[in-house]
Protein backbone atom coordinates (compact mmCIF):
# COMPACT_ATOMS: atom_id res chain seq x y z
CA UNK A 1 0.00 0.00 0.00
CA UNK A 2 1.33 3.42 -0.93
CA UNK A 3 1.54 6.32 1.47
CA UNK A 4 -1.31 8.85 1.28
CA UNK A 5 -0.49 11.75 -1.00
CA UNK A 6 -1.70 15.14 0.19
CA UNK A 7 -3.29 16.89 -2.79
CA UNK A 8 -4.32 20.18 -1.21
CA UNK A 9 -3.50 21.74 2.11
CA UNK A 10 -6.37 23.28 4.09
CA UNK A 11 -6.58 27.03 3.90
CA UNK A 12 -6.12 29.17 6.96
CA UNK A 13 -9.10 30.97 8.40
CA UNK A 14 -12.61 30.19 9.55
CA UNK A 15 -13.46 27.71 6.78
CA UNK A 16 -10.78 25.02 6.25
CA UNK A 17 -12.76 23.82 3.19
CA UNK A 18 -12.80 27.21 1.41
CA UNK A 19 -10.52 25.84 -1.34
CA UNK A 20 -13.05 23.10 -2.25
CA UNK A 21 -15.54 23.56 -5.10
CA UNK A 22 -18.73 25.25 -3.86
CA UNK A 23 -20.92 22.18 -4.53
CA UNK A 24 -18.69 20.05 -2.27
CA UNK A 25 -18.76 22.69 0.46
CA UNK A 26 -22.57 22.80 0.24
CA UNK A 27 -22.85 19.01 0.39
CA UNK A 28 -20.48 18.89 3.37
CA UNK A 29 -22.52 21.55 5.18
CA UNK A 30 -25.71 19.52 4.76
CA UNK A 31 -24.14 16.20 5.88
CA UNK A 32 -24.04 16.90 9.63
CA UNK A 33 -26.31 13.99 10.58
CA UNK A 34 -25.81 11.73 7.56
CA UNK A 35 -25.09 8.32 9.08
CA UNK A 36 -25.09 6.49 5.73
CA UNK A 37 -21.48 5.27 5.75
CA UNK A 38 -21.80 2.78 2.87
CA UNK A 39 -23.79 1.89 -0.24
CA UNK A 40 -26.00 -0.55 1.63
CA UNK A 41 -26.50 -1.59 5.26
CA UNK A 42 -26.31 -5.38 4.94
CA UNK A 43 -26.76 -6.35 8.60
CA UNK A 44 -27.63 -4.72 11.92
CA UNK A 45 -27.88 -6.13 15.42
CA UNK A 46 -28.01 -4.53 18.87
CA UNK A 47 -24.20 -4.45 18.77
CA UNK A 48 -23.07 -3.76 15.18
CA UNK A 49 -23.92 -2.33 11.78
CA UNK A 50 -22.28 -3.95 8.75
CA UNK A 51 -22.03 -1.89 5.56
CA UNK A 52 -20.83 -2.56 2.03
CA UNK A 53 -19.46 0.31 -0.03
CA UNK A 54 -19.10 -0.12 -3.79
CA UNK A 55 -17.57 2.75 -5.78
CA UNK A 56 -17.18 2.27 -9.54
CA UNK A 57 -14.47 4.35 -11.26
CA UNK A 58 -15.28 8.06 -11.11
CA UNK A 59 -18.01 7.72 -8.46
CA UNK A 60 -17.99 9.38 -5.04
CA UNK A 61 -20.01 8.54 -1.95
CA UNK A 62 -21.81 11.44 -0.29
CA UNK A 63 -20.31 13.16 2.70
CA UNK A 64 -21.21 11.21 5.83
CA UNK A 65 -20.52 11.44 9.53
CA UNK A 66 -18.88 8.77 11.69
CA UNK A 67 -19.74 8.89 15.40
CA UNK A 68 -19.33 5.20 16.34
CA UNK A 69 -16.16 3.16 16.77
CA UNK A 70 -15.64 1.38 13.46
CA UNK A 71 -13.28 -0.30 11.09
CA UNK A 72 -13.22 -0.70 7.35
CA UNK A 73 -11.57 -3.34 5.23
CA UNK A 74 -10.84 -3.05 1.51
CA UNK A 75 -11.56 -5.95 -0.86
CA UNK A 76 -10.05 -4.57 -4.08
CA UNK A 77 -7.09 -2.75 -5.59
CA UNK A 78 -7.74 0.87 -6.45
CA UNK A 79 -7.11 4.55 -5.88
CA UNK A 80 -9.31 6.88 -3.86
CA UNK A 81 -9.47 10.58 -3.09
CA UNK A 82 -10.62 11.52 0.40
CA UNK A 83 -12.29 14.83 1.23
CA UNK A 84 -11.91 15.45 4.98
CA UNK A 85 -13.68 17.74 7.44
CA UNK A 86 -10.40 19.50 8.27
CA UNK A 87 -10.08 20.55 4.61
CA UNK A 88 -7.52 17.97 3.48
CA UNK A 89 -7.84 16.36 0.08
CA UNK A 90 -5.76 13.21 0.01
CA UNK A 91 -5.16 10.44 -2.55
CA UNK A 92 -4.58 6.88 -1.33
CA UNK A 93 -3.82 3.59 -3.09
CA UNK A 94 -5.89 0.74 -1.58
CA UNK A 95 -5.13 -2.99 -1.58
CA UNK A 96 -7.18 -6.07 -0.68
CA UNK A 97 -7.09 -6.80 3.05
CA UNK A 98 -6.11 -3.25 4.03
CA UNK A 99 -7.96 -2.46 7.26
CA UNK A 100 -8.17 0.69 9.39
CA UNK A 101 -9.72 1.13 12.86
CA UNK A 102 -11.19 4.33 14.34
CA UNK A 103 -12.50 5.26 17.80
CA UNK A 104 -14.39 8.33 18.98
CA UNK A 105 -14.87 9.79 22.43
CA UNK A 106 -18.16 11.23 23.61
CA UNK A 107 -19.11 14.11 21.30
CA UNK A 108 -16.34 13.35 18.78
CA UNK A 109 -17.01 12.66 15.09
CA UNK A 110 -15.47 12.56 11.64
CA UNK A 111 -17.10 13.70 8.38
CA UNK A 112 -15.70 12.83 4.96
CA UNK A 113 -16.38 11.58 1.44
CA UNK A 114 -14.48 9.10 -0.73
CA UNK A 115 -14.15 9.25 -4.51
CA UNK A 116 -12.83 6.47 -6.75
CA UNK A 117 -10.18 8.12 -8.93
CA UNK A 118 -8.80 4.84 -10.27
CA UNK A 119 -9.76 2.52 -13.08
CA UNK A 120 -11.11 -0.41 -11.01
CA UNK A 121 -14.12 -0.77 -8.71
CA UNK A 122 -13.42 -0.04 -5.05
CA UNK A 123 -15.17 -2.37 -2.61
CA UNK A 124 -15.13 -1.99 1.19
CA UNK A 125 -16.83 -3.48 4.23
CA UNK A 126 -17.35 -1.18 7.22
CA UNK A 127 -18.36 -2.42 10.67
CA UNK A 128 -19.69 0.11 13.20
CA UNK A 129 -19.91 -0.74 16.91
CA UNK A 130 -23.16 0.51 18.44
CA UNK A 131 -21.84 0.26 22.03
CA UNK A 132 -19.63 3.32 21.38
CA UNK A 133 -19.73 6.46 23.57
CA UNK A 134 -22.02 8.20 21.03
CA UNK A 135 -25.52 7.22 19.97
CA UNK A 136 -25.81 5.79 16.45
CA UNK A 137 -27.08 8.19 13.80
CA UNK A 138 -30.38 7.30 12.19
CA UNK A 139 -30.32 5.59 8.80
CA UNK A 140 -33.34 5.34 6.49
CA UNK A 141 -34.91 1.95 5.76
CA UNK A 142 -34.27 2.57 2.04
CA UNK A 143 -30.51 2.01 2.58
CA UNK A 144 -31.01 -1.34 4.31
CA UNK A 145 -30.61 -4.60 2.41
CA UNK A 146 -34.01 -6.25 2.22
CA UNK A 147 -34.09 -9.67 3.86
CA UNK A 148 -35.35 -11.35 0.68
CA UNK A 149 -32.62 -10.06 -1.64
Amino acid sequence: MGQPQLIEQPSAGDNPRAHWPKELQDEFNSADNNGIVGSVLVSETDRVRVWHLHLPPGKRCNFHKHVLHYFWSCHSHGKARGWYDDGRIQDVVHTPGETKHFEFGKGESFTHAVQNIGETDLVFTTVEFKDSPNEPLAVPDSIRLEENE
